[in-house]
């Protein structure tokens, strides 16, 4: 077969797996393995009150379970990235679904505290794995349209971030065994992730190939793989650097506050308002499902119109109902916080794409760190937050926290990616 018969046989195939060059069967596969992961994520915040009861916790020791969650997590995310950029494993998502499945069976059977914590910890190794690669899949399926994937994507995390806390009521009543059941939801999930993982080795074998033909950049110029190899913007590497310190700073006052309410939320209704545990369940359900539901807004609108127009608006204005909150009634506490949930959920799958549009190339290195920052920053602030509880009181963390969007104006530090730019990039 001659080069332009084969290239043509490989653009016509190419066409088919896309679509409208897009793989939305791929983005949605991997946003509902996102939403699989997340819901055993969001498992753990759910059943605190449980654990409390069943091990006599206090604050401080129910925040180190979430920090050892999310600092195995972190720990490992930049490492996984990082190796994943130079050496492609494509069943890597279906190994990090089964160390949860281990993580999700021990915490079932933990008999102590420590078991409890080392649990914890395998959950967070296999999240570790998962996000960076899953992100990847997510950019090599998008067809160029890289914030609505990496929104489609986050849509499934924060669906299943509010779908734990929703499945917790109906574990609480029946004990910690009953956490085993969930076991089911990361198996499915290494059945999906495996399948996944074999689109994304034929992917990388069509792509090569392709590279291979010296006819095929004139012909097939829109293709993903140069897409994917070409930078958005030409910066000084110092300007790259503070700007990735500067998108850093903003996940912080992003995920300290998340924290306050993902981790804190049901102990805060139930303190201030006297609520039963199955109704603040229901009100962390009901912001953590205005969070899923704001996600997405934030990468297509940014496709369009900019990434940090995003990010002013998603940071710093959430800023008047974040204030607000800690002096509201229960029913305001519930409308702010889907308020809140809806504003702020829009930021973080921008400023993964802004950092991934500064540091072409590596969009696995990138995903790890910004995944890392993420958990980390929610896991280390969910345990000073609870050591602040234990010091002072629940409301006063409310009140403390509630000043932490005002980092937003850090944005103003950020350069101009508009979408002309990385047009002409292109």
């Amino acid at each position: 077969m001659s080069s332009e018969a084969k290239l043509s046989a490989i653009s016509a195939d190419r066409a088919t797996d896309t679509g409208a060059k897009t793989v939305f069967k791929v983005l949605l596969a991997i946003s509902f393995c996102h939403l699989l992961n997340d819901t055993v994520q969001s498992l753990l915040p759910a059943i605190y009150p449980l654990l409390r009861d069943t091990f006599h916790l206090d604050f401080g020791q129910i925040g180190l379970i979430s920090f050892t969650t999310t600092f195995t997590a972190s720990l490992l995310q930049p490492l996984v990235g990082l190796y994943s950029d130079r050496h492609h494993k494509p069943y890597f998502l279906a190994i990090g679904m089964g160390i949860t499945l281990i993580g999700l069976v021990t915490l079932s059977l933990a008999p102590s505290y420590a078991s409890v914590l080392v649990a914890a910890a395998l959950v967070g190794m296999g999240s570790s794995v998962f996000h960076p690669e899953s992100s990847r899949v997510a950019r090599m399926a998008s067809g160029g349209q890289h914030g609505m994937a990496q929104s489609l994507f986050q849509v499934g995390g924060n669906a299943g971030s509010a779908l734990g806390p929703l499945l917790a009521t109906f574990v609480l009543p029946r004990g910690q065994r009953s956490i085993a059941w969930f076991s089911f939801v990361a198996l499915l999930g290494m059945i999906l992730l495996a399948d996944i993982g074999a689109w994304t080795k034929k992917r990388r074998a069509a792509q090569a190939e392709l590279r291979a033909i010296p006819l095929a950049a004139h012909v097939t110029p829109g293709h993903v793989a140069s897409r994917e190899a070409e930078p958005h913007a030409h910066l000084p590497r110092k300007k790259i650097v503070w700007s990735l310190l500067v998108l850093a700073t903003l996940m912080f006052s992003k995920f300290f506050y998340l924290a306050s309410l993902g981790s804190y939320y049901t102990f805060y209704l139930m303190d201030k308002f006297h609520v039963s545990i199955r109704s603040a369940e229901f009100h962390l359900f009901a912001f953590l499902g205005a969070v899923a539901a704001g996600t997405f807004f934030g990468g297509p609108v940014g496709d369009r119109m900019g990434r940090k127009p995003v990010i002013w608006y998603s940071i710093l204005g959430v800023l008047p109902f974040t204030l607000l909150l800690p002096y509201a009634n229960l029913f305001w506490t519930g409308i702010l916080s889907v308020v809140i949930g809806l504003i702020l959920a829009s930021a973080f799958s921008t400023i993964l794409v802004f950092a991934q549009e500064l540091v072409p190339g590596k969009v696995g290195t990138i995903s790890g760190i910004y995944f890392g920052l993420a958990f980390g920053l929610g896991g280390i602030g969910a345990a000073l937050l609870g050591k602040l509880a234990d010091a002072t009181s629940i409301r006063f963390v409310y009140r403390v926290c509630s000043f932490l969007p005002a980092v937003g104006i850090l944005t103003a530090f950020l350069p101009n990616l508009n979408p002309a730019e990385r047009k002409g990039a292109r």
